[in-house]
């Protein structure tokens, strides 16, 4: 499993790596996260990010509480809103109003972190404890993060989370839209101010032209999505790869503080693999030099 750790993203911050581990339909990321932090000490995991449609708040809050307890409080739930597509073609169930479902999974999950029952009756979901669904050693209460980027679930996650996991939104996005939204929803709601970790493509390379080519054709998967072609734009790009961070360490550490400047609490390195092994580890050894910097 730790050779596994060696594929992940590597994340800039104050502590000394945290990787987060991605949903898709394959392997369970609440597991995953939770096997890698037991076996590393000392190091933060998380996913990023479970979509809330084809889940239930109860199933996810015993995952997450059972990772919180096998990492000794150094795990944190990412979800998502997910897309149309994967929702109706993965699960085949309507992807329809996912910001009204946002808000009730997260009012629901909330007192399940915090005190291990609910009774919780929504439009669209319902979640009820007939029996105890606390797990021993889930302290502290496990953070939730939502990749939340659109000014509605900005004010959901301001509101109801603990943060937000922006991905593809520059620091244009992010001072100008993204974190002043989100702060003002955690002021009004009476909690404290939302972590804003930034998820960012970046590769440390010689070869920009090289990288940035395979970031053009990696990252156009996302240019289908309405949510990301508007938050590209708002960071003054036209393409996902506009937004990859890809040059060499003055330039890299240069464009991490201006994440930082923005309003990013947390920088975290995503598909750093795009100019092979030799840059994805020059990649990580500039972001940990930052962290500890």
């Amino acid at each position: 499993m730790l050779k596994e750790l060696e594929q992940l993203p590597y994340a800039e911050r104050e502590r000394p790596g945290s990787p987060g581990f991605g949903q898709t339909f394959s392997y369970d990321s609440p597991t995953l996260a939770a096997i890698v932090g037991r076996d590393v000490p000392g190091l933060q995991v998380g996913t990023a990010a479970i979509p809330v449609f084809g889940r239930h708040p109860l199933i996810v809050a015993g995952q997450a509480q059972t990772a919180q307890a096998a990492t000794a409080g150094r795990y944190h739930l990412g979800l998502a809103l997910g897309t149309k597509h994967l929702t109706e073609t993965g699960f085949g169930i309507p992807y329809e109003r996912p910001v009204a479902r946002l808000r009730e999974f997260l009012t629901a999950l909330r007192p399940l972190l915090e005190t291990g029952s609910a009774d919780f009756h929504g439009e669209l979901l319902t979640a009820t404890t007939p029996l105890p669904a606390s797990v021993p050693g889930d302290q502290p209460p496990v953070p939730v993060l939502v990749a939340a980027m659109g000014p509605q679930a900005l004010r959901v996650s301001g509101q109801l989370a603990d943060g937000i996991l922006p991905l593809l939104a520059g620091p244009r996005a992010l001072a100008d839209h993204i974190v002043p939204a989100v702060t003002a929803a955690a002021e009004a709601a009476g909690r404290p101010a939302p972590r804003i970790v930034a998820f960012v493509p970046g590769v440390v390379t010689a070869d920009v032209e090289a990288v940035r080519q395979a970031a053009t054709e990696t990252l156009s998967f996302y240019e289908r999505f309405p949510s990301y072609q508007r938050v590209i734009e708002l960071s003054g790009g036209t393409r996902a790869a506009d937004i990859a961070v890809i040059g060499d360490e003055d330039t890299v550490a240069a464009e991490v503080r201006r994440y930082r400047e923005a309003g990013a609490t947390e920088v975290v390195f995503t598909a750093t693999d795009l100019g092979g092994d030799a840059d994805r580890r020059r990649t990580w050894k500039l972001l940990g030099e930052l962290a500890v910097g």
